[in-house]
């Protein structure tokens, strides 16, 4: 490694340590020459596919675009930026696991989709109703339906009229006759 102040080729490691999961090393240097201390970063670099957009057209795929439109789906979510930055790192060994020199911006929005889903429901939902270019209400509720079940309130805690008023017969007497000599309550809207 060349120095950077004065280009000699002797230098010297005086620390390594490991970051980002093993996937970055940086390490302190010494120039011999000069004596100049120096960082250097040492990456993995990964190939990565071309992306083949829905025209036909071309292009590299960029990490920032696929960290945009994750963090775009994800504003106002609580889900922490180191999580997202995995769920892009995941998505990237994925595509250089594939093998493939080309992928389509469809096989990428479904990883995209597959990620957001673990991540957050509501975000997965914002995600998809943009990427599958959602037209109707009824698109919404099968996604909706996809994501998770309903939730069924028990049997018993549904409250009807006849058991929300008070029965004669529970209440004491002069309770009972107060509650029925009272006029019922309109609300009126304003318009």
């Amino acid at each position: 490694m060349r120095c950077p102040a004065c280009g000699s080729p002797d230098t010297q490691v005086t620390d390594t340590r490991l970051f980002d999961d093993g996937l970055e090393i940086r390490r302190r240097r010494r120039c011999l020459a000069c004596e100049r201390r120096f960082k250097t970063l040492e990456k993995i670099e990964l190939s990565l596919p071309s992306v083949v957009k829905k025209d036909g057209s071309r292009c590299d795929f960029d990490s920032a675009k696929l960290r945009a439109s994750m963090a775009l789906a994800l504003r106002k979510r609580p889900v922490a930026y180191d999580i997202v930055e995995q769920a892009v790192r995941l998505i990237e060994e994925q595509l250089a696991a594939s093998g493939e020199r080309e992928v389509t911006s469809q096989f990428l929005g479904e990883l995209v989709m597959k990620a957001l889903r673990r991540l957050d429901k509501v975000a997965y939902v914002r995600f998809a109703s943009v990427y599958r270019s959602f037209e109707d209400v009824s698109e919404f509720q099968a996604i909706l339906a996809e994501v998770g079940p309903r939730v069924r309130r028990p049997a018993g805690s549904l409250r009807t009229k006849a058991s929300s008023a008070p029965s004669p017969s529970s209440a004491p007497a002069g309770k009972a006759k107060a509650a029925q000599a009272t006029p019922s309550k309109r609300i009126r809207r304003v318009q």
